[in-house]
């Protein structure tokens, strides 16, 4: 059986196939159409030598044609194979044997197609690879881009892709037509520095792709289109090697429906995988996300062109009232802050703008910037030094020569002030004059969404606030108390940890745990309910009743002995009822908890991922509403409030209808606290539940739990 890739490929192994100094193009030809041909023609661009080799031509055109690679006047660090599907091992065979660098494999047919014989020939080209050393793109792949060499290794008549900027974006994709289609930015004026496409990734894939660009110093940024990936960890592991190099990796995940993730397995062989997930742990690395295709290129060149934000304010000028507006709510929306100008600043827009404007956040300088061109740069310019903002957002609503010459306005007050300035281009003559001037511009951002614009600035402070965080060190757990937690775990006889068995487990990593006693009669449930408190709780407890409310086995707020004794006989009856049979341990007593914002902490083992902890407000919030948050476990206190934080219903926490307010700091230990327990026993647990969490202020207690242990078979 395979052995699944656990690291990435370094950057130097894959020097010789994504930056050659030598390309051998096996299977070229002078067929009109045929992929050799087509390969052969766009290498006359290339900087590098290239060689055809095709046993049937002694010359193409005035070049020697040489019969095997084996036969070529050097050893080519790359060698794009042109070949039939039928042919390509033998030739990958070769190149291996020859020593060739890397390989490139356009031809279709394998996992793609879901045929057992098909994908068995994709694992024999990937045996190839790992007991060589040879690198291979593809199968089933359009090729790579790179630009500083003006190497074009595809087939496809591609659109030519200047030399790189300092501002350039590295483009990784899947898709091969997709990321060609990110690179036609080019026309507008946009840098690319490579585009990478890797098809089914039999060897090199995405990880390996962004981990070379992490450490390349052509591209400031890297737009990744992802599918899925058998392996996503290794994606992690290159994700955190950009974040080392202070390398922003912007990525756009399809898939994320049921439909497209079928869709993405017939497409190059790839697993999909939860996208809820994805978001996770990709964040955990660092990696911003975007929701749209059509703001992926547009974000990633934003990251590649601003500095690290001075300010979290947006300062937005505009000679449209009803941009600035628009942009007012997207500022909102994205949770950007726009406060209102300083004095000195107010002063400057008060003097250039007519009383009809507005001298405010957003700051309409009205049309009348068409008699006074001066008035625009000069607001711009005293906003950008107002210390409040860290970027400048300017809606350009018409196409025409002012709004390229303020393109250059900005840049220069963008790059005198060390900020950065962001046009939300509002006109449907998409590439209408001022686009290239603001793509050319190494401090202005082009965003043809008020929507992708704001985004990519809150993403931003995003960003920087992670960075400013430091690196999270989760607080190791004892050994004494993992080993019990394990012992506890293994010792559980039935096919869920009971609600007490699930409490005491939790209890040992500090989960504050609502006290109980197990009785097995009336006159039991009454003492234990004298002895903890009236009002109680009773619960059947049976590790075949997991769910205990749909179950009819609990009953709640008893205040009497005799109310006790009636709710004992209910529940019982209510078990007795359940087909098959359950097994019943007995009844837990527990004193009714107060009433307080209930919350739902859980967790479970993806099968890509590792544990995921899951948070969410309790009730129909979680379920109904779907507000909850996920990250990879275990998570730090800090990690645990920025989850709190992030969910719809945060400020039922900060008190609601007269209820103190949650005590954030000790709910986040607890959070954290269980998602050390579920990293702790990836191995043993499938899933955990502590539901409802009952907080209010300082008391935050855990009335419910469920764990699921994982049971070999």
């Amino acid at each position: 059986m395979e052995t699944k890739r656990t690291g990435v490929h370094a950057r130097a192994d894959l020097m010789r196939l994504l930056h050659p100094q030598s390309i051998a193009v096996v299977g070229a030809s002078t067929r009109p159409g045929s992929f050799g041909e087509r390969v052969l023609f766009n290498m006359q661009f290339y900087s590098g030598r290239h060689y055809p080799v095709n046993a049937r031509y002694e010359k193409i055109g005035d070049a020697v044609c040489y019969p095997t690679v084996a036969d070529l006047p050097e050893v080519p660090d790359c060698a794009v194979i042109t070949a039939p599907r039928e042919a390509v091992e033998e030739i990958v065979l070769d190149c291996a044997r020859a020593g060739v660098g890397g390989a490139i494999v356009f031809a279709s047919g394998y996992a793609e197609t879901g045929k057992e014989d098909r994908a068995a020939q994709q694992a024999r080209l990937a045996a190839i690879a790992r007991e060589t050393g040879l690198r291979i793109v593809g199968p089933n792949c359009i090729g790579v881009v790179n630009a500083l060499l003006d190497s074009r290794i595809t087939f496809m008549n591609i659109t030519p892709i200047p030399q790189p900027n300092a501002n350039a974006v590295g483009i990784i994709s899947q898709s091969g037509a997709l990321g060609m289609a990110l690179a036609q930015s080019v026309v507008r004026g946009a840098s690319v520095s490579h585009v990478l496409t890797s098809g089914n990734s039999c060897d090199v894939d995405m990880a390996d792709y962004v981990n070379f660009l992490a450490e390349d110093p052509a591209c400031k940024s890297i737009a990744c289109v992802f599918e899925g990936m058998a392996t996503p960890e290794r994606l992690l592991l290159a994700a955190e090697n950009a974040w080392k190099h202070d390398k922003p990796l912007v990525i756009f995940k399809m898939a994320t429906g049921e439909q497209g993730a079928r869709a993405a397995m017939s497409h190059t062989g790839s697993l999909a995988g939860s996208q809820a997930a994805y978001r996770a742990v990709f964040r955990k690395a660092g990696a911003v996300l975007v929701d749209d295709f059509e703001a992926l290129m547009e974000t990633a060149s934003f990251f590649a062109k601003a500095p690290p934000p001075k300010a979290r304010g947006a300062a937005v000028v505009a000679a449209s009232g009803g941009a600035a507006i628009m942009a007012a709510d997207r500022a909102e929306q994205h949770g950007v802050a726009m406060p209102q100008p300083s004095a000195p600043t107010r002063a400057v827009l008060e003097s250039r703008i007519p009383e009809f404007g507005s001298a405010r956040n957003p700051c309409d300088v009205t049309a009348q910037v068409l008699s006074d061109p001066d008035s625009l740069g000069a607001c711009a310019g005293a906003l950008l030094e107002d210390p409040q903002y860290g970027v400048l957002v300017s809606p350009m609503t018409y196409g025409y020569e002012p709004s390229a010459k303020r393109c250059f306005v900005y840049d220069e007050l963008a790059k005198t002030h060390g900020k950065v300035a962001c046009i939300a281009w509002q006109t449907e003559w998409l590439e209408g004059p001022g686009v290239r001037e603001a793509e050319s511009c190494e401090r202005v951002a082009l965003f043809h969404s008020m929507d992708a614009c704001f985004a990519a600035i809150a993403a931003w402070h995003w960003r920087a606030d992670k960075r400013a965080a430091g690196e999270a060190v989760v607080a190791a757990t004892p050994d004494a108390v993992r080993a019990e937690a394990a012992r506890r775990i293994d010792a559980a006889s039935g096919r869920t940890l009971t609600e007490r068995e699930a409490k005491d487990v939790l209890a040992l990593y500090g989960v504050p745990v609502v006290g109980e006693r197990l009785v097995q009669s009336e006159d039991d449930a009454v003492a234990a309910a004298t002895g903890l408190g009236l009002p109680v709780v009773l619960k059947v407890e049976s590790p075949d009743l997991p769910h205990k409310t749909e179950a009819g086995v609990i009953r709640l707020d008893l205040r009497t002995a005799e109310a006790v004794r009636e709710g004992y006989r209910a529940v019982m009856a209510n078990a007795r009822k359940v087909s098959p049979p359950p097994a019943i341990n007995g009844v837990l007593v527990q004193p009714m908890v107060p009433q307080g914002v209930e919350m739902v902490v859980g967790a479970n083992v993806d099968p890509l991922f590792g544990p995921l902890i899951v948070v969410g407000l309790g009730g129909i919030l979680v379920e109904v509403l779907q507000d909850s948050a996920l990250a990879p476990a275990p998570v730090t206190p800090a990690e645990a409030a920025a989850m709190l934080r992030s969910l719809k219903g945060a400020k039922l926490l900060e008190g609601f209808r007269g209820m103190p307010a949650v005590d954030i700091p000790r709910l986040a230990q607890v959070i954290a606290d269980v998602s050390r327990f579920a990293a702790d026993h990836r191995d043993r647990i499938a899933e955990l539940d502590v539901n409802p969490l009952i907080c209010a202020g300082e008391r935050i207690t855990a009335v419910d739990a469920l764990i699921v242990p994982r049971r070999a078979g």
